[in-house]
């Protein structure tokens, strides 16, 4: 396989940029990619459509736009819409992280594409309405490998432990791959409310909230029209970035969403829905 050309999108939200960095210049000196163009939105929006990201093996995205806005989210623009559609059919590899989850939450298809959402403020999928989503910071947790052969986990640890924010949000477990489960408890009593965070500055406060359970994933795979896709919910803060198992999970990611192998599977279940 020739080297992996990588764009990675980031911007809608604050992490830790050199650190961040630091990664991905270490999997090209360590010959998991060949090169990463790093861009910021909305910038990155002129990328998601198969002309501008010809160069590119794969997208790494980031990024979280389209989530805050007068009067509430936006929808995107038809041209990204279009976009998106477009480069999902032409099959390109995508690999999804953390924040990610939450871009664009009046755009039902971007639910579609990625296998769930995080809300920062009620809101519905798939006509089911939902709570804000919760977030926990600084989580200790124990993950584990639960589709072995799968070339995303190659040489993870079966068992390793991260510090990272999670989220309870819902995700769709019908119409993705699990690759990694966490043994925390993804009930509402162990997480807060964002809404009290974005809407009343109350910073780990849940007063009111509520939310149902939901899936303990923390790692899967998807296709969405003849597109590869892998989500990894890590990925907030460098104590995820500097930790061998996490890294491992990205560059499998990476490698596998842009090889021949990811792009025939792909292809192979889009066909099988659509008939």
């Amino acid at each position: 396989m020739s080297p992996i050309d990588v764009l990675l999108a980031s911007k809608g939200h604050p992490f830790q940029r050199e650190p961040f960095f630091k990664m991905f210049d270490a999997f090209q000196q360590e010959g998991d990619i060949g090169s990463w163009t790093h861009v910021e939105q909305p910038a990155a929006q002129l990328f998601f459509n198969p002309e501008n990201a010809a160069p590119y093996d794969c997208i790494v995205d980031y990024s979280m736009p389209g989530v805050f806005g007068v009067g509430g989210p936006p929808d995107p623009p038809d041209e990204l819409k279009d976009g998106y559609r477009r480069l999902t059919e032409a099959g390109k590899g995508l690999v999804m992280i953390h924040h990610n989850i939450c871009s664009w939450p009046a755009w039902e298809e971007y639910a579609e594409i990625i296998g769930g959402r995080f809300f920062y403020n009620p809101g519905s999928l798939r006509g089911v309405e939902y709570p804000d989503s919760g977030y926990l910071l600084a989580a200790n947790h124990t993950c584990s490998v639960v589709e072995p052969d799968h070339p995303v986990v190659e040489g993870v640890e079966p068992d390793f432990e991260l510090q990272d924010e999670i989220y309870l949000a819902p995700y769709f477990e019908d119409s993705v791959v699990p690759l990694v489960r966490s043994d925390f408890e993804f009930t509402y009593k162990n997480f807060f409310s964002p809404s009290l965070v974005v809407n009343h500055g109350r910073m780990y406060e849940r007063g009111e909230w509520t939310h149902p359970p939901t899936p303990n994933l923390v790692v899967w795979a998807k296709h969405y029209r003849n597109s590869p896709i892998v989500y990894v919910q890590a990925g907030d803060v460098p104590t995820s970035y500097n930790n061998a198992n996490y890294r491992k999970l990205l560059s499998n990611a990476i490698k596998w969403v842009s090889s021949e192998e990811a792009h025939a599977w792909a292809r192979e279940r889009n066909a099988a829905a659509v008939s």
